[in-house]
Formats: C-alpha cells, structure tokens, sequence
C-alpha cells in the first residue's frame, strides 16, 4: 500500500493520484472498524460517493500518507476518549459526570446505565444524554478513584 500516492491541492482537497496518474478528488475518509479495529479497513471515496482506494491497514501507508488520511479522519470523527472520572454527581441515573478526556475537561449526563457498552478488548463505549460518544480504550488504564466510580455503574 506504500504505492498509494495522495496530496493536497491548492484549496486544501485531498487527492489521490492512480497508476495511470490521473487525480482525483477524495471526498470523504471513512473507518470500516471505527472504535474494535480504527487501524483496519479505511475507505477513500470520490465526490461520486464510489469507493477510490481501499487500505487494509493504516500502518503499512508512509508517515506522509498516514498523516493526510489521520488529518481527514480527525475532521470527520469527534470521540473523546476518556483518561479519568473526577466525580459523578450520583449513582443512580440520570447522572452527571465530570470527566478528564484528550479534548479536555468536561461534563456529560448518563440518562441510563444501558448507555454504557462494553467493546472487546476491555473497552467501554459511553453515550451521553447529547448522544456524543466518549471512549474508555482500556478501563485498566484508568485510576482506581476511576474505576471504583465506574464499578458503580457496570
């Protein structure tokens, strides 16, 4: 997949280049696993909605390559990962929590338990009362003052 030949033009459109070396525009950068396998299965589609080139794996493009596509994913995907619960303001539901996520700190509001999903890989899937997903990508990584709060839901 190293042979994948992908720029910018002038106005910022990623393209894509083929063997025969026409361009074409790429509309859209899309994850097939976009939470069990984000590196596995990426799709580029044209502005037709066709599919240009499909990537097995991201780690086997270039930096070069694997930085544009990871540019364009970030545009288009907003899933919070969550590195610590501060605090909840109960145990029963609706609650609101103050969470520490890699955008920041914020607050979310668990309607119900059930917004709670396990993933493989001991990884949890949280939905908010806004609907915004928020990721625990490995509940062992959290803090035991986290986990401890999260036990109470589980």
């Amino acid at each position: 997949m190293n042979a994948l030949n992908l720029s910018r033009d002038a106005a910022g459109i990623l393209l894509l280049t083929d063997a025969n070396g026409a361009s074409h525009k790429v509309n859209m950068v899309v994850r097939a696993y976009p939470i069990s396998a984000p590196d596995d299965g990426v799709s580029l589609l044209g502005i037709d909605g066709h599919e240009l080139a499909w990537i097995a794996n991201l780690q086997a493009l270039s930096e070069g390559n694997r930085s544009l596509i990871n540019n364009e994913l970030a545009q288009r995907e907003f899933m919070p990962q969550i590195s610590h619960i501060q605090a909840v303001s109960s145990y029963a539901t609706p609650s609101t929590w103050t969470i520490s996520t890699d955008r920041g700190d914020t607050e979310l509001v668990l309607s119900s338990e059930d917004h709670i999903r396990h993933l493989a890989h001991n990884r949890l899937l949280i939905t908010d009362a806004l609907g915004i997903s928020y990721l625990i990508a490995d509940m062992a990584s959290l803090s035991k003052h986290s986990r401890k709060i999260l036990d109470r839901f589980l």
